[in-house]
C-alpha cells in the first residue's frame, strides 16, 4: 500500500515542513499545486494577529490670527553653527519592528555581538521584544560591527537603525 499524498507531498513531508514551520517561527506556509492546496499553521504564531505600524500623529497647529503678524527671525543655517557630525559609512541594521532592544539572550548571558565583531550574514545579531515575543534579529550583511547605536533595554521604533556593519 503507497503512503498518500496531498500536493504531492506525503504525510512524512508534510510533517517536517510542520516541525519546519514551528522551529523556526515562520507563521505558516502554503503550498498550492495546480487544483490542490496546503496550509500549514504555527498554532503559537497565528494565535497572534499581525499588527501592521501606526502611522504618526499629526499634532494640530496653534491657532494663529490672520490679523496677527508672526515675526521672522532671520538664523544661520544649522550646518555652519553646528560641529559637523562624524560621517557614518557601513551598513545600517534597521529595526524590523516596535519594541524592546535586548543585546543578549538573557541578563546573565553575554551580548550577541559587540563593537569590532565580525559577523555573517544569517547570525543573530540582537532581539526585539514585540507583545510578549523575543524575535530574534539576523544579519542581512557580512562584515564588522562598527557601532552600536541604542543601549540595551531600550524602547526602539520602526526602521529606526540599531547598528552599523562595516
Amino acid at each position: 500500500m503507497s503512503e498518500k499524498t496531498i500536493c504531492n507531498l506525503t504525510f512524512a513531508e508534510i510533517k517536517e515542513l510542520a516541525e519546519l514551520v514551528s522551529d523556526k517561527k515562520l507563521g505558516k506556509i502554503e503550498i498550492k499545486l495546480q487544483d490542490s492546496s496546503i496550509t500549514i499553521a504555527d498554532r503559537k504564531c497565528s494565535a497572534m494577529p499581525v499588527v501592521p505600524p501606526m502611522p504618526p500623529v499629526m499634532m494640530p497647529a496653534e491657532h494663529i490670527s490672520a490679523a496677527e503678524p508672526v515675526p521672522v527671525q532671520k538664523t544661520e543655517p544649522a550646518a555652519e553653527t553646528a560641529p559637523k557630525a562624524e560621517a557614518v559609512s557601513g551598513n545600517a541594521v534597521k529595526a524590523p519592528i516596535v519594541g524592546t532592544f535586548y543585546a543578549s539572550p538573557s541578563p546573565e548571558k553575554p551580548a550577541f555581538v559587540k563593537v569590532g565583531d565580525h559577523v555573517n550574514k544569517g547570525d543573530v545579531l540582537f532581539i526585539i521584544e514585540s507583545m510578549k515575543l523575543m524575535n530574534e534579529i539576523q544579519s542581512e550583511y557580512e562584515g564588522t560591527v562598527q557601532q552600536i547605536l541604542v543601549d540595551n533595554a531600550s524602547a526602539v521604533e520602526y526602521d529606526q537603525p540599531i547598528m552599523i556593519i562595516k
